[in-house]
């Protein structure tokens, strides 16, 4: 056999490996799909201007693909996480920031302690994430006849963006000794919406909503002495 055909051969080869790998990539791949965005919006590169970030979210939500087009206008807004910064401030105590809430939209900036985790959770409704500072790791689950099982994991770092779907099960980690703070927006009224958790060490399912949500953001900061126990 010719050195040649040898060759062809050989890259026939990779090219099936990798295709087969590309396959498998799709069918395996966590819940988040991560997008750039080449919609113009109003960030600017000194501060990011709130009124008119959410008045963008708000107008891309009556697209046809509401989730893809708020997704743009975030991740505009990500792009330059100091604009975000310093519309918001630094971190200082794990908390919801809302900068929206509508039976239609909700928009907040969620905060993370250093290594706070939040047990598995679903949302029934479609979120878009976008972090502006620190990391945010997510391991995604799923239902089964035995419970929920975790089938995938991704790590979001500063500007990068996810999509979640209305069905999609996750817990989220900061792993970092510093805060984390992320832009989260979600399509319908995320604190009047009852929900589902799951304890995190039996992994029984629970009810949840904003208010529970809030208590556990609560929680963290009295742990770390940032707030006061009611």
């Amino acid at each position: 056999m010719t050195k040649a055909k040898d060759s062809r051969i050989d890259h026939q080869r990779r090219a099936v490996v990798a295709g087969a790998v590309a396959v498998s990539a799709q069918l395996l791949s966590p819940t988040p799909v991560f997008a750039d965005t080449k919609r113009p919006t109003s960030t600017g590169s000194q501060r990011l201007d709130i009124e008119r970030f959410v008045a963008d979210c708000v107008a891309a939500n009556e697209e046809v693909d509401a989730q893809a087009a708020v997704n743009e206008v975030l991740a505009r807004a990500v792009s330059t996480p100091k604009s975000v910064l310093t519309a918001l401030g630094d971190p200082e105590k794990a908390g919801l920031n809302v900068l929206l809430k509508s039976s239609t939209l909700t928009i907040f900036a969620a905060t993370w302690t250093p290594q706070m985790n939040l047990m598995p959770h679903d949302h029934l409704m479609w979120a878009n994430i976008g972090i502006y500072t620190g990391r945010e790791d997510n391991i995604f689950w799923k239902r089964t006849s035995d419970g929920i099982r975790a089938y995938g994991a991704d790590a979001l770092f500063v500007r990068d963006t996810a999509m979640l779907p209305a069905d999609a099960l996750h817990s989220v980690t900061n792993p970092l000794q510093r805060f984390t703070g992320g832009i989260h927006i979600y399509g319908g009224d995320f604190f009047n919406t009852t929900r589902s958790q799951w304890n995190p060490e039996t992994l029984d399912e629970e009810p949840s909503d904003g208010a529970k949500i809030r208590e556990m953001f609560h929680r963290e900061n009295v742990r770390l002495g940032l707030e006061k126990d009611a």
